[in-house]
């Protein structure tokens, strides 16, 4: 891996950091404003919705322009969007600020492309493995920053995200150069800025069936990562510092594993291979933790499942590179990004839906419908390998 390369994963490990700082202290700061339950979950699905919508723009105008100048404004975006947030006075001032830091969010699918523009094909498995290690990385700091910054208060957090998010901009203006060689044609109606590359996506040989598989895949995973911390808390009777405890486990798995354990794996297995051992395993470890409601047997089946959950955003993003060309990378990663944005939304709602605060019982329905939906989208990826299934795995 080259120079390049190893600025983008910094950018990219900076940005999830900023990122998931926010997780723990959007509900709260929403309650802050006197917002009720409904108009503060309105914060997260705005964000989702904007994102959904802008990042195929972003895509498209990063094969059109360079990936830097795009990458640039995106990160300029959640500077300001989490500058506004934390010193906002009203709740207007917060929805605008989500609403902004959504519209810009296409961050992580400019630097995936970037990814795609700096590897070869063949170390473009191990490349994606690493970026997403640098993703889990924040996974794990993001939250424990936000916990030290929530002592001075939740406005806090959101000021230190846009100073993260910062240095990730300063790094990207003076280090990084533009990686894209062969840039998209210009096009001939200027109002083209790819949103209807939302819905003629789906149709792009071989990367349409991976956006439709992967859709699936995050939706399935939003179940679970909306019913995680309820069963664990009210089921398993766990504290706050308990839950940290395991989103670090998690964190620190997931980091090993796309790192070596990507390259270990690509060495016996293909990458389309790798995708489906990983959906097996995750679907199988969804259906058994709530079998039983104890914490010693949920935490052996959670660690089983980080391992292998680390490694299918990898896989798919490794597929739909592969099958994208080198013009469309900016593209096809935004409209990746984007399913993904959409999905974030869907599963909750789903989850939330199956769980009544009255029967703690119910706590564990979304994780079995995680695990079975899981299945089928596995059986989904082998049905259709034959139309994705790269020259180089």
């Amino acid at each position: 891996m080259n120079r390049n390369f190893w600025i983008i994963a910094l950018i990219a490990f900076i940005n999830s950091l900023s990122f998931t700082i926010l997780i723990p202290i959007i509900y709260l700061y929403g309650k802050r404003f006197g917002l009720s339950d409904f108009q503060t979950s309105l914060l997260f699905s705005i964000y989702s919705i904007a994102q959904f919508f802008a990042t195929p723009v972003i895509g498209k105008l990063s094969d059109r322009f360079g990936r830097k100048p795009l990458l640039i404004i995106s990160l300029a975006g959640t500077v300001i969007a989490n500058l506004l947030a934390g010193t906002a006075t009203t709740a207007i001032v917060l929805f605008l600020a989500r609403f902004l830091d959504g519209i810009t969010g296409g961050n992580a699918s400019v630097a995936q492309a970037m990814i795609s523009d700096v590897t070869s094909p063949e170390n473009r498995a191990q490349g994606f493995g690493i970026f997403g290690a640098g993703l889990s990385l924040g996974f794990v700091l993001g939250p424990a920053t936000s916990l030290l910054a929530q002592q001075i208060s939740l406005g806090a957090a959101f000021l230190v995200s846009s100073t993260v998010a910062l240095v990730a901009l300063l790094i990207t203006i003076f280090f990084v150069p533009e990686p894209l060689q062969t840039r998209a044609e210009k096009a001939h109606n200027i109002f083209d800025l790819g949103l209807g590359n939302l819905i003629r996506g789906l149709f792009m040989p071989k990367v349409g069936v991976l956006l439709i598989i992967n859709f699936f895949i995050g939706t399935t995973f939003t179940i679970f990562t909306y019913a995680f911390q309820p069963y664990f808390l009210n089921v398993l009777g766990q504290n706050n510092r308990s839950l940290t405890t395991m989103f670090l486990l998690f964190g620190v798995l997931g980091a090993i594993m796309q790192t070596w354990g990507v390259s270990i794996l690509k060495r016996k297995f293909s990458v389309v291979n790798i995708l489906f051992l990983a959906l097996f395993i995750r679907s199988l470890s969804f259906v058994l933790m709530p079998v039983l409601p104890i914490v010693i047997y949920f935490v052996a089946v959670s660690i089983l499942f980080s391992l292998f959950n680390s490694l299918v955003q990898p896989a798919i993003n490794t597929l739909i590179s592969l099958n994208a060309k080198p013009q469309d990378q900016g593209t096809a990663m935004g409209l990746n990004a984007s399913y993904l944005s959409i999905a974030n939304g869907v599963g909750p709602v789903i989850a939330g839906m199956l769980i009544h605060q009255s029967n703690p019982q119910t706590y564990g329905y979304p994780l079995y419908l995680a695990g079975i939906l899981t299945f089928l989208v596995l059986f989904l990826a082998i049905f259709t390998r034959q139309r994705y299934i790269p020259k180089v795995v």
